[in-house]
Parts: structure tokens; C-alpha cells; sequence
């Protein structure tokens, strides 16, 4: 699988690495003027704490498609959503996002509210996902490339059908939906066997769910033919996590 970025790609790549890095550097300033709470989102109950007692704070549920409609309203997301009919756009999770389109909100997101949101890695995504999936079953196909293919022929699977907010389990810190029907994507890059690449130049980013896949940073609907490694089913979303506290939210 390879990738051809173009001029305008390795700018959007490198604006956002040093819109993330001035936001975090900036953090003193965000304090002093505190962030705007109609943009914060709302925060799981308590922060997941990762290696070294790093706490993590995390959105409670997926981006919805209201949220991400507002970001469009303001100009700053390039297409609107629709929820699916007889779903409400304030709890139904947005789907058929890109990695690009999601860039997008985070820029509009982190500006808004004054406050350094960004996506999960993937140690992050797994470690918060930890209580809530499933013991991993034994697989039907042994040859690793197969190995995600089980998930789809052994029982306990998530339902396919996009649910809205909060039909899942919710973990011990207060985090719903995990283990839903929506994939979300982290910000660990993929890139098989070549290792370790510039940001700029990632061809595919990891995505987690019931099981774990990685797909093109392109791609909105992987069951339309996308590449990807594990392709999940179509549901595409995201939640957003942040190192910093967010008062009583955190």
C-alpha cells in the first residue's frame, strides 16, 4: 500500500503539528483565560491513568453529528453530516469521517474551546477500551494475516447497526461505547513494513474497535473497497482525549 502526498497534505500535516505543540506550550495561557465551556465536550467521570500515572482524560462519547455539524455551521468542517432517519443528530456518533476531515475538527475544536484536544494513540485507545471488550476468542485462522478475520465468525461480535450514545458498555472511569458500533480512529500511524514514517507522509492510521485495523488516512468507508489491514464495517468516528484537566469535568 503506498501513498502520494501532495504539497498541500504536508502543510495541513505540519500546521497541526505545530498547532498541537503551540497548544500544549501555550497551556499557561489557556489557564489564564480558561476554557469555553460551550465548546468542551463532555468528559468521562474520571481520567484513565496510563503508564507512570499519567492521567488521561477522555471524552465520554463519540463525537456526534451535531457536534460535528456546528464545526461545519462555523466553516471550519468542509461537508455536514446526517444522522440515519429516526436517530437524533445530538446523540447519534458522526460516521464516515477521514483522518483529513477529523484534522479538521481538531483545528476548530482546540481554537474554540481553548483547550489542547487530540486524538488517542493507540496504546491510549487500548488501555482505555481495556474493561469493557470482550475476552479475545481463539482463533478460527492461525496465519496472522488472517487472525482479524475470526472476529467476524466467532460469537459475542458487536452489532453492526449504528446505535446512538450510550447503547454499550460504559468502563470503570465512565467512558461509553468502546465497545460499540463505531471504530474510532487514533493518531498511530500505520505503515506495514516499511516502519516508522514522518507524520506528513503516513499512508494509514490505526483505528480501534473489536478488534484493532488500520486504514488509509483517506478513507471514509472501508466497506467500499478501501485497503486497510482488518477492515472494520463503515462506522468511522472519534472521541477526543487531552492531557490537561478540564476543572470539575476532569
Amino acid at each position: 500500500m503506498t501513498a502520494v502526498r501532495s504539497p498541500a497534505r504536508r502543510a495541513t500535516s505540519a500546521m497541526i503539528a505545530v498547532m498541537l505543540a503551540a497548544a500544549l506550550a501555550g497551556g499557561a495561557a489557556f489557564a489564564a483565560r480558561g476554557p469555553d465551556m460551550r465548546y468542551v465536550p463532555e468528559m468521562a467521570a474520571h481520567p484513565v491513568m496510563m503508564t507512570g500515572d499519567h492521567p488521561l482524560y477522555v471524552q465520554k462519547f463519540e463525537v456526534t453529528v451535531a457536534e460535528w455539524n456546528r464545526c461545519h455551521e462555523e466553516g471550519a468542517c468542509d461537508e455536514p453530516r446526517r444522522a440515519p432517519a429516526g436517530k437524533p443528530a445530538a446523540r447519534t456518533p458522526v460516521t464516515n469521517l477521514s483522518h483529513l476531515d477529523i484534522e479538521q475538527y481538531l483545528r476548530w475544536i482546540n481554537k474554540r474551546s481553548r483547550h489542547a484536544f487530540r486524538l488517542p494513540s493507540r496504546a491510549e485507545w487500548e488501555q482505555m477500551a481495556r474493561d469493557v471488550m470482550p475476552d479475545t476468542p481463539n482463533p478460527i485462522f492461525t496465519d496472522r494475516e488472517l487472525s482479524w478475520a475470526s472476529a467476524y465468525l466467532t460469537e459475542g461480535i458487536a452489532p453492526r447497526k449504528l446505535q446512538v450514545q450510550g447503547s454499550f458498555s460504559e468502563s470503570p472511569e465512565g467512558i461509553a461505547d468502546l465497545d460499540g458500533s463505531v471504530w474510532e480512529w487514533t493518531d498511530d500511524c500505520y505503515a506495514g513494513d516499511s516502519g516508522i514514517v514522518p507524520k506528513e507522509l503516513c499512508p494509514a492510521y490505526w483505528v480501534g474497535g473489536e478488534h484493532i485495523a488500520a486504514v488509509p488516512y483517506v478513507e471514509r468507508d472501508p466497506a467500499r473497497g478501501g485497503c486497510a489491514v482488518g477492515a472494520p464495517p463503515a462506522h468511522l468516528g472519534f472521541r477526543l482525549v487531552t492531557d490537561v484537566p478540564l476543572g470539575k469535568n476532569g
